[in-house]
């Protein structure tokens, strides 16, 4: 399993550390988050690449609410409730790139 530290700063200390050059920081993130509530919820989680299709994942529904809900306490945001516009993303690689915009857009 991957080891990821966590700052709660917030968005504005997140995207900080993405300007930095730790842009792996959101990803190594959310791919805990996604080890996590799979093991929690004992679901038999698939090799997350960017190319897994999300309802192929081994997770339901809950365990991707549970992650969206710990993702906005770890990281200090909400894509889904922050957009203009509502995008339901469709693989890992998707999700990822959701929440490094997302960081990205709460820096500027």
């Amino acid at each position: 399993m991957t080891q990821a530290t966590i700052l709660n700063d917030g968005p504005a200390g997140t995207a900080a550390r993405l300007m930095q050059g730790e842009a792996g920081a959101v990803r190594a993130a959310v791919v805990l988050q996604f080890e996590t509530v799979a093991a929690n919820q004992d679901k038999r989680l698939r090799d997350l690449t960017d190319d897994l299709v999300l309802l192929n994942s081994g997770l339901d529904s809950l365990c991707f609410a549970i992650i969206v809900a710990e993702l906005e306490d770890s990281l200090g945001l909400d894509p889904f409730s922050d957009a203009d516009e509502v995008f339901f993303p469709v693989t890992f690689g998707d999700f990822v790139a959701l929440y490094e915009t997302a960081a990205l857009k709460a820096a500027a």
